[in-house]
């Protein structure tokens, strides 16, 4: 007998039909999960940095991403709607035991009050029509709460524009005000070139696309005809953002992973649905359709559900290891934003179009908003992200590994700390780590300043006052070289890790191949291969073998090292890290050189022009 999350690995996702029943595949198993009063979902017993009954309040809300759009392009009923719509009435009741509360300020409630606008917008005639007019003032009053309490200074402010739209829409009350003060103080976020940051000095990750660009995609459609000015220019922001945005996707729909919130896993495709809900084509409908379905059909491959057919925290397999400190059992449902594409009518040319490969994209795209160059292999099926850092930092969990590695990989992933303790617990893939030789290690936590030319990324960073290091970081693939300038006052040991590879089994299968000397190590299986080889600076080859459950695509990986001991003064080490996908011929001795002479650094690689860098 098929599970739940067997019978979405064999839907083909192909047609309408396939992407309504994907949505049932994965709200079906949720069932039994609602509570008495149907206003609450339990799926498990962890925590999230906010109460239980907010959690469960959070994964009944998180639903509506999918059912509203569900409703508002199909006439076919779902019996889930009316013990959802239950759950509405009495959450929203000051008088049921499950009523839904007081907010407060920087309240979790107030993210999951979007839906609900949400759900006002699109399908009113199931949502509101049916109430009595006491559930009625019930609901509006829930949910006027949200213009009296305090936001985060970030995409958080579009959650109450949302809310004051819904409520605009079925004849309530709303804050006129609060809409334009909120949509005002977003623009102070933005960028340039379709890239927003997360609030005032804020990374610039997945928040842009299935945050920022969504809500105002949505604001765009509804309100192209009320606020024509600022709908054009969320839909022309979009249009920018969208060239860039597409070089994060490799061509079997997988995305680099990136940032924080990776549990929300595929509403990182929630941008594209995005754009065509809102009528826009900075690519062709066939294209845009192709990455959104390419992503699910990879994402329903990995192991993300329970045996209950349940969403677990995780990226690729359940991993609280990397979660963050808000995510509840109900989080990962956000990424039901996916399915916004189901508010288009059946006769929308997005339902009729062919599916259409990803454009060309170059080898190599400068991302400066971002911080990024996207490189890509000739096959297009591996993607990297490589980073320079950033000024600011903050306090989410495992920040350093989530935004200030030196490269991200569609095909590697990268890894999370497991604990503090030495280069297992540690984990350092695609990192330098610094130990004053007591086996706990430092990496960089942000970049003092940092420069992104065409053919190089410069970042200073100081994981201790009396220790600078500067780092050059050459783009590639296969390979790719780092350079840094360490200048220390104390003694140092140092690990720079390569990608982690992921590996069935510590004891190497016959399928691993291993090349090992004192200053290069490689490891390939039939999936890919990884390794590192010191070209300035000397040092010694190992690999590392993290502790399980700590890189976010392989549960068990091993990563290639270069270790090295420095004493106080300035030292050089310069290093070629390789990674590659797929069981390919190999390059390994096609490894790129380093010259340093005086303050020049020159760099040859064997299938491009030499490279000089000034110290």
């Amino acid at each position: 007998m098929l599970t739940y999350s067997d019978s979405i690995k064999t839907n083909p996702l192909k047609t309408r039909e396939d992407i309504e029943e994907a949505l049932r595949q994965i709200c079906n198993p949720l069932k039994s999960f609602y509570s008495k009063g149907s206003a609450r979902i339990k799926l498990g017993n962890t925590s999230a940095a906010y109460s239980d009954s907010t959690s469960e309040m959070e994964g009944f809300s998180r639903l509506l991403w999918g059912l509203a759009p569900f409703f508002a392009g199909t006439d076919v009923e779902y019996d889930l709607w009316e013990v959802h719509l239950q759950g509405l009435k009495n959450g929203t009741d000051p008088n049921h035991e499950e009523y839904w509360g007081e907010i407060k300020h920087f309240d979790q409630r107030i993210v999951e009050m979007a839906s609900f606008g949400l759900a006002l917008l699109l399908i009113p005639d199931k949502i509101w029509e049916p109430l009595t007019l006491q559930e009625r003032e019930n609901v509006s009053a829930w949910l006027s709460q949200v213009n009296q309490c305090h936001a985060h200074d970030c995409n958080w402010l579009f959650f109450a524009v949302l809310v004051n739209l819904g409520l605009k829409n079925v004849g309530e009350p709303y804050d006129r005000e609060k809409i334009a003060v909120n949509l005002e103080r977003i623009d102070q976020f933005y960028l340039s070139n379709g890239w927003y940051a997360d609030g005032i000095n804020g990374h610039s990750d997945y928040y842009v696309p299935f945050a920022f660009h969504y809500y105002g995609l949505i604001y765009a459609k509804i309100m192209e005809k009320k606020d024509p000015i600022r709908s054009q220019k969320y839909k022309a922001r979009a249009e920018e953002f969208a060239k860039d945005f597409i070089a994060w996707f490799s061509s079997d729909g997988s995305a680099i992973p990136y940032g924080r919130s990776l549990t929300y896993r595929f509403a990182s495709i929630s941008f594209w649905g995005a754009a065509v809900f809102a009528g826009i084509e900075p690519f062709s409908i066939g294209v845009m359709k192709g990455i959104i379905l390419r992503n699910l059909r990879w994402w329903f491959k990995q192991p993300i559900f329970n045996d209950s057919g349940i969403l677990t925290i995780g990226y690729s397999y359940p991993n609280l290891v990397m979660g963050e400190n808000y995510n509840s059992p109900g989080s990962p449902y956000w990424s039901l934003k996916a399915f916004l594409p189901l508010a288009l009518d059946k006769e929308h040319p997005f339902w009729k179009a062919e599916e259409e490969p990803l454009p060309t994209i170059g080898e190599k795209v400068v991302q400066k908003e971002p911080h990024l160059i996207i490189c890509r292999n000739e096959a297009g099926d591996h993607a990297l992200a490589f980073n320079s850092g950033h000024v600011s930092t903050n306090e989410h969990t495992h920040t350093s590994a989530k935004y200030e590695k030196f490269v991200y990989s569609t095909a590697f992933g990268f890894s999370v700390p497991r604990a503090e303790w030495g280069l297992s617990q540690g984990a350092f893939d695609s990192m330098l780590a610094l130990s004053e030789g007591d086996n706990l290690y430092r990496v960089k936590r942000n970049s003092e300043e940092f420069t992104i030319e065409n053919d190089y990324i410069y970042s200073k960073w100081k994981p201790w006052n009396d220790v600078e290091v500067k780092t050059w970081l050459i783009p590639g693939t296969p390979w790719h070289i780092r350079i840094h300038h360490i200048e220390t006052g104390r003694l140092l040991d140092t690990a720079e890790g390569g990608f982690a590879l992921g590996i069935e089994d510590k004891k190497l299968e016959p399928q691993l191949e291993i090349l090992k000397k004192d200053q290069e190590c490689m490891i390939k299986t039939l999936w890919g291969a990884s390794g590192v080889k010191s070209l300035y600076g000397e040092g010694k080859a190992i690999f590392i073998y993290p502790n399980s459950n700590t890189n976010i695509l392989h549960s068990r990986t091993v990563i290639p090292t270069i270790q090295k001991r420095i004493t106080p003064g300035t030292s050089f080490l310069a290093r070629a890290v390789y990674g590659e996908f797929g069981s390919k011929e190999q390059c390994w001795k096609n490894a790129p050189e380093v010259e340093v002479k005086e303050d020049q650094i020159k760099i040859r690689f064997s299938n491009h022009d030499p490279i000089t860098i000034t110290i």
